[in-house]
């Protein structure tokens, strides 16, 4: 029996040794941080928000010239209204307007020239479509253009271009014009201006060999005839 016990106690013995060993190896358990109460944390936050605005204030407050702030207070208080200075009134005035697209700057009418108490009669005259053209009658015309009635009517009768004639009867009914419509004498006018414009086209062909065909161009002109009597010396 004593044998037995002496065993058990040795067994006892031997396990309360290895469990102190695996207990020491093991490292001691962090015990839980404790949750603050709610009005405690919020007391906390109140604080670190007070502190950051505190210290902006005492900066705000203390320049390093020892002046308050002024940023504030210019903020605060309305803008006073400065007094326009003279000198750049009048330089905006003289400076102008810059165009702008789709409006149109007011222009002021150009000042016509003062007319003439005394203004010669202009008598006009024109034929249209006459059948030669342009380049062949303002040869004619540029003859004409300034002469008296009488001296043109002598170059254009003795004229060897086909134009003559026809300028000839314009001037003519000129003339006609001035004494039936504007009780003027005829014979006592000058060619003033004699205009030749260039009217359409009549388009022609000419058969040729081969079956083929030419162009032919018979050209047309505008010409317009102004007289004015002649001034008295």
């Amino acid at each position: 029996m004593a044998d037995e016990k002496d065993k058990k106690e040795k067994t006892e013995a031997k396990e309360s040794k290895a469990a102190e060993a695996k207990a020491a190896k093991k490292p001691a358990k962090k015990a839980p941080a404790k949750k603050e109460s709610k009005p405690k944390a919020e007391k906390k936050a109140a604080a670190a928000e007070k502190k950051p605005a505190a210290k902006k204030d005492s900066k705000e407050a203390k320049d390093p010239k020892g002046k308050p702030a002024k940023k504030e207070a210019k903020k605060a208080a309305p803008k006073a209204d400065k007094p326009a200075k003279a000198g750049k009134d009048e330089k905006a005035e003289k400076k102008p307007r810059r165009r702008v697209r789709g409006k149109k700057t007011e222009e002021k009418p150009a000042k016509r020239a003062p007319r003439a108490p005394e203004e010669l009669p202009v008598v006009r005259a024109s034929a249209k479509y006459v059948r030669v053209a342009p380049r062949k009658a303002r040869l004619v015309a540029d003859q004409v253009r300034g002469l008296h009635i009488e001296q043109a009517r002598a170059l254009l009768a003795f004229s060897p271009r086909g134009a003559a004639r026809d300028i000839h009867k314009l001037i003519d009914s000129a003339a006609a014009n001035a004494e039936n419509n504007h009780d003027l004498v005829g014979d006592e006018m000058k060619i003033s201006s004699i205009t030749v414009d260039e009217g359409p086209t009549l388009r022609r062909y000419r058969p040729r060999a081969l079956g083929r065909a030419t162009p032919i161009n018979k050209r047309t002109s505008h010409i317009a005839v102004a007289l004015t009597p002649v001034e008295d010396d």
